[in-house]
């Protein structure tokens, strides 16, 4: 039988699942850098993934059949080449979906509750009250482009909060609790139906600054927009333009095209613009969440059928 290698720290009842899940494979777990090298090239199933095991891994003789990914994001894997070599693909999609949705809401909770600004003035010991008119999130329209796992939750979420929920996506296919669904190719009448944008895209060749200036110009003006998805999918400085002019009301952003994001770069400066460090996705019950996935994924491998969960379309690169 072939060999699993976990570049990830497994609990002991996670490495006795993962056995029981595959019997008669054997289980390696290390850190990239300190693996051997013909370590790494008997691996048949690699569990997360390292630009330290690219060269092994991808090795003439490497028996390497198949990566489930630690992250849900793959555009940082050599996916030519491992398409080349007809390897399964695997990623962690709906791992995020609570943590990333609950810093949705934070996010907008901190700006339509002062708590952002509040906060700032605890620190300075000052009582102040805000100069502008507090809101609700109830009766707001939502918009969701990149409706999957996440959307789905923050969609749910969204309709407790009592907002009306629309959404964007490739198919254009239905969803639950989204009441409209556009195409791409609707992206702008979508946004000008919207009162708050959050961007949950995966970044591939076609998300590429689609959040562009004309995007941005199509959004209501006083809308918010958040981004949890990926930096590449939005055109920073158009997204720098379109806050300057006071057009986008707030922003709350946890990913830039630039990581981590330059202390000169303008959006530091800016009052309504929440930043957090790329972070959304982070959560105490991630591992779990992860090593649960690959445990329904390598069942079916060692019983010889296709991965259940999350396999990667190479065309589509999600």
């Amino acid at each position: 039988m072939g060999n699993i290698l976990s570049l990830h720290q497994l609990t002991e009842e996670q490495e006795k699942q993962v056995r029981a899940a595959a019997p008669g494979y054997g289980l390696t777990i290390g850190k990239a850098q300190q693996l051997e090298a013909e370590q790494i090239r008997q691996a048949e199933v690699i569990l997360g993934w390292s630009k330290h095991i690219a060269e092994e891994a991808l090795h003439p003789g490497s028996k390497l059949k198949w990566i489930q990914t630690w992250s849900a994001g793959i555009d940082k894997l050599p996916l030519t080449e491992l398409e080349k070599r007809n390897i399964l693909l695997t990623n962690t999609s709906g791992v995020h979906a609570i943590p990333i949705t609950e810093q949705i809401f934070g996010m907008l909770l901190s700006h339509t509750r002062y708590l952002q600004q509040a906060a700032i003035l605890q620190r300075q010991k000052t009582w102040q009250q805000p100069e502008g008119q507090l809101t609700e999130l109830r009766g707001k329209t939502l918009l969701i482009t990149g409706v999957g796992e996440i959307g789905r939750e923050t969609a749910r979420l969204a309709q407790a909060f009592g907002m009306r929920v629309i959404g964007v996506r490739r198919s254009g296919k239905e969803a639950p609790h989204v009441e409209r669904m556009y195409t791409n190719e609707r992206l702008h009448d979508a946004l000008g139906a919207a009162d708050i944008v959050v961007n949950i895209l995966p970044f591939t060749e076609e998300t590429r600054h689609f959040f562009d200036e004309k995007a941005f110009a199509a959004m209501r003006k006083g809308a918010f927009f958040i981004n949890v998805g990926r930096g590449g999918t939005v055109h920073t400085d158009a997204l720098v333009r379109s806050l300057e002019q006071k057009h986008i009301a707030f922003a709350g952003l946890d990913v830039f095209e630039e990581e981590p994001l330059p202390a000169s770069h303008p959006l530091w400066s800016l009052d309504h613009v929440l930043i957090t460090p790329h972070i959304a996705g982070d959560t105490d019950r991630y591992a779990e969440r992860a090593v649960d996935i690959f445990l329904t994924n390598l069942k079916a491998y060692a019983a010889k059928q296709g991965p259940p969960l999350n396999l990667v379309n190479y065309k589509a690169q999600y």
